[in-house]
């Protein structure tokens, strides 16, 4: 397990002060989502590269309404750094690694082929940092974002229907576990 850093809680609690700064103006501008406006607002601020564009409506809910949560109740940040792939984006980082690693087999240990990931079916979130990658792996479930790799803390997936349970986490994306749900054709992987 990776120790939390200094730095990260330092961030976590100048976003959430943000947050609770920017609460009123949230609260005019919509009363009953104060919070999660609030939240989004300090947020976009702390993370200003990151894209949620392209994720499915329902991920984008869970994992709104997840880091919403982690930051008002628990003081913990989750960021995204890589959600939703364009097919061709997915498909030139599955070719440079196969470059590197030297074959398709290797190359699955780390990225899957378009047709194979969860982020380009917009499902497929890879968070930061350690702590909320930790708070979602304890909380996510509640939200239907589930860890899916052994060697992959930051990869979460929405999977709705799972109903709070957990799949079996697989040692890295080339991996399949016959009979599982995530092994069905055209389920997300990385």
């Amino acid at each position: 397990m990776i120790p939390p850093r200094p730095r990260d809680r330092l961030y976590a609690a100048a976003t959430l002060v943000l947050a609770v700064f920017l609460l009123p103006a949230a609260f005019v501008r919509r009363p009953g989502r104060a919070r999660e406006l609030a939240c989004r607002w300090a947020l976009r601020m702390r993370f200003p590269a990151e894209d949620l564009t392209g994720l499915t409506g329902g991920a984008l809910a869970a994992f709104t309404a997840a880091r919403t949560r982690a930051l008002w109740r628990h003081g913990r940040l989750i960021g995204l750094t890589s959600g939703y792939r364009a097919p061709d984006v997915q498909q030139r980082m599955f070719d440079e690694e196969v470059r590197r690693s030297g074959s398709p087999a290797s190359a699955r240990m780390l990225v899957l082929p378009p047709a194979e990931s969860g982020h380009v079916k917009g499902v497929a979130l890879d968070v930061r940092p350690h702590e909320g990658a930790r708070w979602l792996e304890e909380h996510g479930a509640r939200y239907d974002l589930y860890r899916i790799y052994d060697n992959e803390w930051w990869h979460f997936e929405h999977r709705p229907d799972r109903g709070g349970r957990p799949p079996r986490r697989r040692p890295h994306p080339g991996v399949d576990h016959a009979g599982e749900y995530a092994d069905r054709p055209g389920e997300p992987g990385r």
